[in-house]
């Protein structure tokens, strides 16, 4: 995107439109492997730009300042150095609504829009129902039920400082960081004996450890590993959850776990093994891959 001259714009009209931009931008990500050119380039320039996405396609024919252009040049070359969208504009939406992220947390992905839409189906006919994210990250699931749930009593969980800095930041920011507890620690250790909870979800690491290096660049390279890494098999977290949930779970209350759509018939063994929840099932993804766990306490 080498910027032409004041006189080659003149004569030419060689110019580097929004529309000019927009063009070759498209088509150098498309080469460089990205699966949605398109959407990838709206989002970087608007960001480079400091606009909505939609008054891209009002200002065709505007002309890029030399910051804007420079801007853009950056965002570009990173992008196709595989460093995902997310991290380069520092947000990512999810169940419509804008969460901050970094590097230091997952990036919210619409796969873990499942749980959430679920786990409100439940809640809903409960009237103040106590929930527990487990995992938090970004915050995207419990500040989600608690935008969308407004006598939701919620907890999140998160064992890595700077990802329980930006969940708080993300809270404060959809308005619900006073009913939201942020407490760190290692999954549930960090809750207190006593508290009971109608749910408890969690979107943990559930990679198996061989098939990170398999992962897409995006992934494999720029995402935290902590954040993805399960263990050998991916069951790591997801089998410690099934084991300490039920000492946090009132009875009759719902568990509820992402996993990779191969680890189905793996996570149903761990919970029939465990002996203390039923009625567990697999729910789907927008996909039809299957995507969380779901399961009830057993009354004691």
């Amino acid at each position: 995107m080498t910027a032409p001259t004041t006189q080659q714009e003149t004569s030419t009209g060689d110019a580097w439109t929004v529309k000019r931009v927009m063009d070759w931008t498209v088509a150098h990500l498309q080469r460089k492997g990205s699966d949605s050119p398109r959407l990838d380039t709206e989002i970087l320039l608007a960001h480079a730009r400091g606009c909505e996405r939609i008054e891209l396609y009002t200002h065709f024919n505007d002309v890029l300042t030399d910051d804007e252009r420079a801007t853009m040049r950056e965002l570009v070359q990173r992008r196709a150095n595989h460093e995902p969208v997310a991290y380069l504009v520092g947000y990512r939406e999810f169940y419509s609504l804008e969460f901050e992220v970094n590097k230091d947390v997952l990036i919210p992905r619409p796969d873990t829009e499942t749980i959430v839409l679920e786990l409100l189906e439940i809640a809903k006919t409960m009237a103040s129902p106590k929930i527990v994210d487990v995992c938090t990250g970004s915050g995207c699931i419990a500040i989600s039920v608690a935008v969308n749930h407004d006598t939701a009593e919620v907890v999140a969980t998160e064992l890595h400082d700077v990802a329980l800095q930006i969940a708080v930041q993300n809270s404060e920011k959809h308005e619900v960081s006073d009913r939201i507890e942020f407490l760190k620690g290692d999954l549930l250790s960090c809750i207190k004996p006593e508290q009971q909870f109608d749910i408890v979800a969690s979107n943990p690491p559930y990679v198996a450890t061989a098939d990170i290096e398999t992962l897409e660049p995006t992934v494999r390279e720029h995402e935290p590993h902590t954040a993805l890494d399960g263990g050998a098999d991916g069951t790591r977290y997801i089998s410690r959850l099934i084991t300490d949930a039920p000492n946090y779970l009132k009875d009759g209350g719902y568990l509820m776990l992402e996993m990779g759509s191969e680890q189905a018939g793996m996570v149903c063994e761990l919970i029939d093994e465990n002996g203390q929840f039923s009625d567990a099932q697999i729910l789907t993804d927008l996909a039809g891959r299957s995507r969380v766990a779901c399961a009830r306490k057993k009354p004691a």
